[in-house]
């Protein structure tokens, strides 16, 4: 009787073994890419041809959900004026504040910024662009025709299909990939 009992043993054992092999690597916590907290976007317009840098700012302390945006928008823009822009994004929730643009442009391939204009006459271009070439978005050009107004919202989306169709252009619709944030500003261009 001894002798069947020591085979059934050593099987229980080893089949534990291997059970608790499997849920350990079962268990290994894949750890996801952490987005960035954003509370803060400044958008910085320089006219071309010399004046003041208008400034747009979006400002959410503590994220969606809880308490509005404060949304500041600069002066109207000039018609028919040509003005480079920067964009910064902040976690203002840390201190000493963390600047995230750095993070975005040291991780230029996996992120784009997308603009989209509603209603205003006037066009955004990429003028900054990652290591394989395709546009990053931290810097454009913008350019106002006629007197109007509308709107423009700023995406940044992470981890684009940056080579579909349509994307290095700034259409958003076949970019894939995840939203870090989205914000819009209201545009008057006298």
């Amino acid at each position: 009787m001894k002798k069947s009992i020591i085979p059934f043993v050593m099987g229980v054992i080893a089949v534990a073994m291997f059970s608790a092999c499997e849920k350990d690597d079962e268990e290994d916590p894949v750890i996801p890419n952490e987005e960035e907290l954003i509370t803060t976007v400044r958008f910085h317009m320089v006219p071309a041809s010399g004046g003041d840098t208008i400034t747009w700012t979006f400002t959410d302390l503590d994220g969606d959900g809880g308490d509005a945006p404060v949304i500041v928008n600069g002066a109207a823009l000039v018609a028919g004026v040509t003005y480079g822009t920067h964009l910064e994004f902040l976690n203002e929730v840390e201190d000493p504040i963390e600047d995230i643009t750095e993070e975005v442009e040291d991780e230029a391939e996996e992120h784009q910024v997308f603009y989209m204009v509603d209603g205003a006459d006037m066009t955004v271009s990429y003028t900054d662009s990652d290591a394989n070439g395709f546009p990053l978005g931290l810097t454009t050009e913008v350019m106002t025709q006629s007197a109007s107004s509308g709107s423009l919202e700023i995406i940044l989306r992470h981890e684009p299909e940056k080579d579909e169709a349509g994307v290095s252009d700034g259409d958003i619709t076949n970019a894939g990939g995840e939203t870090d944030i989205e914000v819009s500003f209201d545009i008057t261009i006298q």
